[in-house]
Formats: C-alpha cells, structure tokens, sequence
C-alpha cells in the first residue's frame, strides 16, 4: 500500500545530507531505531502522536527517538499537501529543543522551499519509485 505521506531528506545545493549523515554516524542499532520512527512518520503523517512527534513552532515539528539513553531529534517540516522535509538531527541535551536548532529547521526550510515546486517533488518522487 502507497503511504498518503512522502518523507524527503533535505539536501545542500552541494548534495550534503544532514539526517542521512546523523544516521550513518550511530552504531546499527541505533540506525533501525530512527528509521523505524521516520516510517511511522510516514504512514501517519500529521497525525503520529505524542510520544514519536510534536509541533514546536512555525510549522517545525520534532521526531523524537530514545537511542541507548540520548534524545535524538529530527526537525522536519510539511509541505505541498503530502510531503514531510527531514531537515536535520541532532541528540537534545536540554529539556525544551535549542532555539538555535529550530532556527536552523525554519533556514532549511527556507531554502528548500525556494529549490523546489510541488511538480520538482512530483517528479523526484516518480524517479526514486522507478529506481525500486
């Protein structure tokens, strides 16, 4: 069954994947672990609830993972009716998210959303379902 929700790693203009990066640098474990919360993300869009996901302002929503102790957040934001932007990650260290992460989702954000029109995510969308 196709998910109602498309989830879109951001990238750099130089190709850098922040989330992808986060992910690559945590043992094995830890990687099935925020991959399984991005899936539950996927098939559940908006509404996947407290514990997994909340808004925090402006349209920026965290995905929350315990991974061995740490607090792993993944910023995102929705757009274009059906797409969820992983902008980047990062292990909270205090109680509320930093305000400089969230300035840096709502940058991202920005720059993501002046690269791309709803038909570029379209057809990145069709590419990638033809690579399967």
């Amino acid at each position: 069954m196709k998910n109602a929700w498309c989830v879109i790693y951001y990238e750099t203009l130089d190709g850098k994947c922040p989330v992808r990066e986060f992910i690559d640098s945590r043992n094995k474990e830890n990687q099935a672990k925020i991959l399984s919360v991005i899936d539950y993300l996927e098939e559940r869009g908006p509404n996947l609830p407290r514990p997994y996901a909340d808004l925090l302002v402006d349209g920026i929503h965290e995905l929350r993972t315990k991974l061995s102790g740490d607090e792993c957040r993944t910023l995102y934001f929705f757009c274009f009716k059906r797409y969820i932007i992983l902008t980047h990650a990062f292990i909270k260290h205090e109680n509320v998210v930093p305000t400089k992460e969230i300035k840096k989702a709502i940058m991202l954000r920005t720059d993501f959303l002046n690269r791309y029109t709803e038909k570029d995510l379209i057809k990145l969308e069709y590419e990638e379902n033809e690579n399967i």
